[in-house]
Parts: structure tokens; sequence; C-alpha cells
């Protein structure tokens, strides 16, 4: 890749970033302010239905869906399978494409929480130690989406013979945002978010890095 081709690359994924920033402000502006009392007793109502289903066993369940999306583990996971895959790749491609994928996730969503102060759902909360005006949004979703998705269009695009193993990697968030509910650590537009600004980031990542990835590297 050339130098301007490596910084046309880093102007459009800027530039997406910001969009993505921008508008993941303004919505969280907008749920805890002119919408606060419209939206949030929505949001607290399905919290209590839902905490009024609490059982043991759904409460494990729950514990293991959010472990799976933890950031720690999320972030460990990405740089594994980095550093694996552009070992047998032979290129720094891989590792450029999970680094921007995870870096670009949580840079936007640390400084989200930060300017977007929501308080959790009045429910019980079953994930100890969370600050507690930082319900928006739901870091455990946006994990699962651009680790686990990132991982497996990975596979889809560069090594497409891999790709029935690992689609169930796309199925992640499927179990992450309803343990994240279940636990009361967010109300239900936190995690919609999430749902919406992870899933684009990937999918534009994945557009503009991906289409090289399965190239050879440079000489």
């Amino acid at each position: 890749m050339t130098s301007p081709d490596h910084r046309a690359t880093a102007r459009t994924l800027g530039l997406v970033w910001a969009a993505l920033m921008v508008g993941v402000l303004a919505w969280g502006w907008v749920l805890t302010g002119p919408l606060e009392s419209v939206i949030d007793p929505w949001d607290d109502g399905v919290e209590r239905s839902i905490a009024a289903q609490r059982t043991a066993d759904l409460d494990v369940a729950a514990a293991i869906g959010s472990g799976l999306a933890d950031t720690l583990v999320g972030v460990l996971l990405a740089v594994v399978v980095a550093g694996l895959l552009a070992w047998w790749q032979r290129s720094w491609r891989p590792a450029a494409y999970f680094a921007v994928l995870v870096s670009g996730y949580l840079a936007l969503y640390v400084i989200v929480t930060h300017l977007v102060t929501r308080d959790r759902p009045p429910v019980k909360i079953l994930d100890p130690g969370l600050i507690p005006d930082h319900s928006y949004p739901s870091g455990h979703v946006a994990t699962s989406i651009v680790v686990y998705g990132g991982i497996a269009l990975w596979f889809a695009v560069v090594a497409p013979r891999w790709r029935r193993w690992t689609w169930p990697l796309f199925l992640v968030p499927l179990v992450v945002a309803p343990s994240r509910l279940y636990q009361g650590a967010h109300h239900p537009t936190d995690v919609l978010t999430s749902f919406v600004f992870a899933t684009v980031w990937l999918v534009l990542v994945a557009r503009v890095l991906l289409s090289r990835a399965s190239e050879p590297p440079p000489q």
C-alpha cells in the first residue's frame, strides 16, 4: 500500500469514526434531555419486567453471557487472534485491522460514557462494581459485536473455507445483549445504541481494510 493509500484510508476511517461519535453523543443527549420523560418510563418498565423473572439458574447464565464480552476478555482475544493471523498470513494487515476495530470502538465508548451521564436502571444490578452513571452505551454489547463479529468477518472475507466454523461468532452479541439487560446493567436503548454504532463501525472498517487483507504483503 502506498503512502497516499495510507492517508486516504486513514482519512476515510477518521471521518467515519467522527460521524459515529457525533451521532452517538447527539442521541445520548437526546435520551437524557428532551426525550428523557418519554423514553425512561419505557426503559425502566422493561428492566423491571426482566428483573421480576430472575432465577438462580438464569443469574448464572447471564453472568456467563456477560463474561464473554468483558472488556479485558475482548481485548485479549482480539490481541491473540490478531497475532496468530499476522503470523499465519505473514502480514501486518490482520494486526492493523483488529487494532483499528478495537481502538476505535474503545475510544468512542470511553468518550461517550464520560460526556453523557445516564444512571443505571432502577433495579438490583447483578454485575458488581459498575459506575452508577455510565449506563450509556453498553460496552459489553459493543465488544461482542466488534471483537467476535470482527473475527468472523475476517475469516468470511480472507479465508472463506473456514467460514462454516466461524459464523457462530456472529451470534455472540445475541447472548451478551440479553445478559446485560437481565443483570440490570443497561437500559434497552443503551443496548440498541451499541448494536447500531458497533455494527456500523465493524462493517465500514471491514469494507475499507479487508479488501486488501487477502492480498500478498508488499515486498
